[in-house]
């Protein structure tokens, strides 16, 4: 095995880092711990907990998350009695009752609107009766496409307490929905959109894309007026990637400068054309507007550990240990898995077979990254009181090189913050800060 090379300058976009270590990093543990084990000496009374859903009515061309087009006639059902059997067992395994809260909540996927009404009935009574998560007390955040998000769904999840859905666009010009390989139409987009704000739920985000094949400064200004025309209270704007196995891979087979600088101009216009609309950047991704509700911790942002994910797309996160089921993104790989977990007895939930080990630097990495990619950066007296030491001091050679590009503030004394060129450069950033034995397994994961 050898070491996955530094990343270079060739692109500011390298890899979108939402969680650290990757899935990629991740492989089988031999000793399989038990989730007794693993959660015994955890802190309990703040967790978080995730539900994965891995069905799409459609696969995007730029989409590698794990899901799978469509399901047999009983899948889903199979589905949900084996995250049943899973919430079970893992909640036996967090112990005693009177100590475990949940402070957050998410439904992810995936699509979960791809459930029915009556199986997102029954996805919220597993998270409630199972779990113990009060989804009427905490935030909920909850992702649906245009095509799932009717009325009857949307009718339960509003009455199961989502605080927040998110609505998958990408485009409102027809043409270039197409050139992501996302078939839609910009009238259904926006009677999904009707239909979610008949809800109420109080934090409406619309997702958007920016690279597409033929986009244009217009167009791109376009799509951000009409997704402003509904007042959503986030929008969260991606970059475009090409990653292996999906529907566009084919489409680049090596660096495009061209690309780059494309991404690079449509990111600061919509920058720059929010900011101007009222709304405050949080990320290089996610801009909140100014008047919004609160909401819990941003995506992503969270520093401490306490994950439980559920579903076999799912990660959960203790100090010592990142666990989850194998990851795929091939089809006939994901189908294998799914079919593999909704076999399983509850007996076959009570142990972590894939996952990454935290070491000390590796927490360290997590801090500091998921910090700084976040506009208001990293408070250096939290880092201090987490570890026992500087940023500075543990790894002064990455921001000293970050600093020299002008992606630091200059005073950094107490809070390490991201210029606005700093967070335009947030996918070369992330990824700079990976440890080497990270980069080692991540090289050496065959993508399948």
């Amino acid at each position: 095995m050898t070491l996955a090379p530094q990343p270079t300058d060739a692109s500011p976009y390298q890899s979108y880092v939402y969680a650290y270590p990757h899935k990629t990093a991740y492989g089988p543990l031999p000793d399989r711990p038990a989730l007794t084990t693993l959660w015994a000496g955890e802190p309990k009374d703040a967790l978080s907990l995730y539900l994965h859903v891995p069905f799409c009515e459609v696969r995007c061309g730029f989409c590698n998350l794990f899901t799978r087009i469509g399901a047999p006639d009983g899948l889903t059902t199979a589905y949900l009695d084996a995250l049943e059997r899973q919430a079970t067992t893992v909640r036996a395994a967090l112990g005693d009752t009177t100590g475990v809260r949940f402070a957050t909540a998410a439904f992810g996927g995936g699509t979960p609107t791809f459930l029915t009404a009556a199986e997102l009935q029954r996805l919220c009574d597993i998270a409630e009766h199972r779990m113990g998560a009060d989804l009427r007390a905490v935030p909920l955040s909850v992702e649906a496409s245009p095509a799932t998000a009717t009325a009857d769904r949307l009718a339960v999840l509003a009455d199961r307490g989502t605080t927040r859905l998110s609505l998958g666009v990408q485009s409102f010009v027809d043409t270039e929905a197409r050139a992501a390989v996302r078939p839609q139409r910009r009238a259904d987009v926006e009677a999904a959109l009707a239909r979610i704000r008949d809800t109420a739920v109080p934090v409406l985000n619309i997702d958007l894309i920016y690279g597409i094949d033929g986009q244009t400064d217009a167009t791109w200004l376009h799509s951000l007026d009409a997704a402003l025309a509904w007042h959503p209270e986030e929008l969260y704007l991606y970059p475009l990637y090409v990653r292996p196995l999906t529907g566009l891979d084919r489409r680049r087979p090596g660096p495009d400068p061209a690309w780059d600088e494309q991404r690079l101009r449509l990111y600061r216009l919509g920058r720059d054309h929010l900011l101007a609309h009222g709304y405050v950047q949080h990320s290089m991704r996610m801009f909140r507007r100014a008047d919004a509700p609160p909401q819990g911790p941003d995506d992503h942002a969270c520093q401490t550990d306490g994950m439980i994910g559920l579903g076999c797309g799912a990660r959960s996160y203790t100090a010592a240990l990142h666990y989850s089921f194998d990851y795929a993104v091939g089809m006939h790989e994901i189908r294998a898995i799914i079919d593999d977990y909704v076999a399983r007895p509850a007996v076959g939930f009570a142990h972590a077979e894939y996952g990454r080990r935290m070491t000390p630097d590796e927490a360290r990495r997590r801090h500091l990254l998921q910090s700084l990619l976040q506009a208001e950066g990293l408070a250096v007296a939290d880092y201090r009181a987490r570890f026992g030491t500087d940023p500075a001091e543990d790894f002064g050679a990455e921001l000293n090189r970050f600093a020299d590009r002008g992606w630091l503030e200059p005073d950094s004394t107490h809070r390490l913050r991201l210029t606005p060129e700093g967070l335009a450069h947030s996918d070369a950033i992330g990824p700079r800060l990976f440890s080497p034995a990270v980069r080692a397994a991540m090289a050496a994961y065959e993508s399948k």
